[in-house]
């Protein structure tokens, strides 16, 4: 599957990502056990969640400037480690405040992770398998996330649940390990502008910059609203609209990984080689469909089954938008892009979750279904309203002097 890959530094990133993966999947696994067993409630627990997107909002946008004073490579590092020593503190702790600075330094962190791995991946990869590039991506941290909840029941069961935070932290220490002593430095000049008297060269204003990255942006927004939302709400619909029960629901986002697991390479092949912005767009109305039959369904098994789509088509578009924003961006704007892109994601977090309980509540889990539903159609219809973002559909416009070659 790697065949098309000929740097050796993105694999360098896929074991980083995967082993990152693991230790997110770790720490997820257990952190409402400990923080129950401490005596936290689960409203106190739903706010240290919403540290978590804080310190990703708050660190997004400086991320992308210590990534061009720094390098990337010496920012991964870095973050890899401070977010070992934030998961590693963790069941050290005992007040609330002090569980709310680790959490949003654990956000922190991993946005660092995230932009620099992002950044790395478009710079190093060809302008025709991004989004196969981005995909893979994709699929290491998710194997991770399933490896990681494996591994911390034994764990936790043979120990302890606070020891499966310190085997979290030393395997992303582990990673940073892997990153000092394998990535190679940044290509020179990547950060920089191609050429100081060039205007393609220039670093843009920041609103050109997001306007030229807007559709990669709605659609990692939407796919952080929908994320957020459907882990808190789905299961509780399911079990008081369905009949379909807790133990049951708990296997739910392991349907979707999955699905996200089956077609996400798949998605990016068809990206690289049919536009990628059309790609997304497809994805996202097949997407509607499926949370569409989450209020029609009332069994497990298609609920089931409906969940897998899910993650074959909306969780799909994340790698795929990725890939789009580096075909849009300028090589030497990459730090900055991904910095962008990673505040429309902490915002989507931030905001779905307040939102969806507020429409659960007020009218039932079917209509905040269906307005997640309507989100994913607002980003179709905005997607299609600015197809000509895409270098690929701009090529294969009659009017374009150039065309695409697709087979």
């Amino acid at each position: 599957m790697l065949h098309r890959i000929r740097d050796p530094n993105i694999r360098v990133v896929y074991l980083a990502v995967l082993l990152l993966g693991t230790a997110y999947g770790i720490s997820i696994a257990v952190i409402a056990l400990h923080l129950d067993a401490r005596g936290f409630t689960k409203s106190d627990i739903g706010q240290l969640a919403a540290f978590f997107a804080s310190g990703i909002v708050a660190m997004s946008i400086p991320v992308g400037a210590l990534l061009r004073r720094f390098s990337a490579k010496m920012t991964l590092a870095t973050s890899l480690v401070g977010y070992a020593i934030s998961v590693g503190i963790f069941p050290l702790l005992d007040s609330y405040a002090s569980l709310a600075i680790a959490r949003f330094f654990d956000g922190a962190f991993s946005v660092g992770i995230w932009v620099s791995c992002e950044t790395i991946l478009l710079m190093r990869s060809d302008e025709d398998n991004k989004a196969y590039v981005t995909s893979i991506y994709a699929v290491a941290i998710a194997v991770g996330y399933i490896a990681g909840p494996l591994a911390a029941r034994p764990i936790a069961h043979a120990f302890s649940v606070q020891s499966s935070f310190w085997v979290a932290a030393a395997i992303a220490t582990l990673s940073a390990v892997v990153v000092i002593a394998r990535l190679d430095p940044d290509p020179p000049g990547a950060h920089r502008q191609s050429s100081p008297g060039s205007s393609s060269g220039r670093r843009e204003p920041a609103m050109q910059l997001v306007a030229r990255i807007k559709t990669s942006c709605f659609a990692t927004f939407a796919y952080g609203y929908f994320q957020a939302s459907v882990v808190l709400f789905l299961p509780l619909y399911l079990v008081e609209s369905k009949g379909i029960t807790r133990e049951q629901t708990i296997v739910i986002p392991a349907f979707f990984a999955a699905g996200m697991l089956a077609f996400s390479n798949v998605a990016g092949r068809l990206g690289d080689r049919m536009g990628h912005l059309f790609v997304m767009r497809l994805l996202g109305a097949v997407g509607v469909v499926t949370i569409l039959a989450f209020v029609l369904l009332n069994s497990f098994a298609p609920m089931a089954a409906a969940v897998f789509a899910a993650g074959a088509t909306l969780a799909s578009i994340s790698p795929v938008s990725l890939a789009l924003q580096g075909v849009v961006a300028p090589k030497h704007e990459y730090s900055r892009a991904n910095a962008v892109y990673n505040v429309f994601y902490a915002a989507g977090m931030l905001l779905g979750p307040p939102v969806s309980s507020l429409v659960f509540r007020r009218f039932g889990g079917a209509t905040m279904l269906y307005h997640l539903a309507a989100l994913w159609v607002s980003f179709v219809v905005f997607a299609r309203l600015f197809a000509a973002d895409d270098p690929a559909h701009r090529a294969r416009s009659p009017r374009s002097p150039r065309a695409v070659h697709l087979a």
